[in-house]
């Protein structure tokens, strides 16, 4: 089986990429990656160094399974040679991820419309699709040519919440200003409840205080609609690898 990552040239999620990449590889899947540059991507400097965040920075940074799933990533031989998204052949893999991030590196990601087109052909050959935080931005982005909708409208779904960015925005705009938004003008729940046919299909879960880890998936919160996987955010990614791994092998 073969599994595409799809991220930024910078400013992923560490956690988002990483983890759902070292559940994958344990599982015997094969993970290659696809890059806005076709460069070898890095992750968000500030979500691996907390610099900035103050007193909430062990709050807010990627956690230690994260920090160490990253650290074994950057070493791995497709990581650091990816395709880039021109280059993606849908039918190369068995299924797609596309994990998340917020800082300003992220939008080259978000508002690619060939990579967009890349999700719509996923979601019309009916493959694994999963989605976490702000790459459900991606997927509700993603328009399909026959209805003119996203490939969200008449699913469900979630994504990072408003609870957690307009939070996480307040506690750091001080320091950080509109660091943890991605976008000023919407939020990225907003935006993922406009594409859907219905805001009852955005399901926001158990309030996320804490992060679910490799001997604790209870914390982790994923909706699964077929083929599509959706989480919130870093404390939802093993949660999330791990049901990513039973969908594809269903599959």
């Amino acid at each position: 089986m073969s599994v595409l990552i799809a991220t930024s040239t910078t400013d992923f999620d560490p956690t988002e990429v990483a983890v759902p990449w070292k559940i994958l590889t344990d599982a015997g899947v094969d993970v290659a990656f696809a890059t806005d540059s076709g460069k070898a991507g890095s992750a968000d400097p500030i979500m691996l160094s907390g610099k900035g965040l103050g007193w909430f920075k062990r709050a807010l940074i990627a956690g230690k399974a994260g920090q160490q799933a990253y650290a074994q990533l950057l070493k791995d031989k497709k990581f650091n040679n990816p395709v880039s998204y021109e280059q993606i052949k849908p039918n190369d893999y068995d299924g797609l991820i596309l994990p998340g991030g917020h800082a300003q590196g992220m939008l080259v990601y978000l508002e690619s419309k060939i990579l967009q087109d890349v999700i719509v052909e996923f979601f019309a050959a009916n493959k694994p699709v999963g989605a976490i935080c702000h790459g459900v931005v991606a997927v509700a982005r993603s328009i399909d040519p026959k209805t003119g909708k996203s490939v969200l409208f008449g699913r469900k779904t979630t994504s990072l919440q408003n609870r957690q960015e307009l939070l996480a925005h307040k506690l750091t705009k001080k320091k950080l200003g509109d660091y943890f938004l991605t976008y000023p003008e919407i939020t990225v729940e907003d935006e993922v409840v406009a594409a859907l046919a219905s805001k009852d299909d955005f399901a926001h879960g158990p309030n996320p205080m804490f992060r679910d880890s490799p001997k604790n998936l209870k914390p982790g919160f994923t909706v699964r609609d077929d083929k599509y996987l959706s989480a919130r955010w870093p404390g939802d990614a093993h949660s999330f690898g791990h049901q990513f791994v039973a969908m594809l092998k269903e599959s």
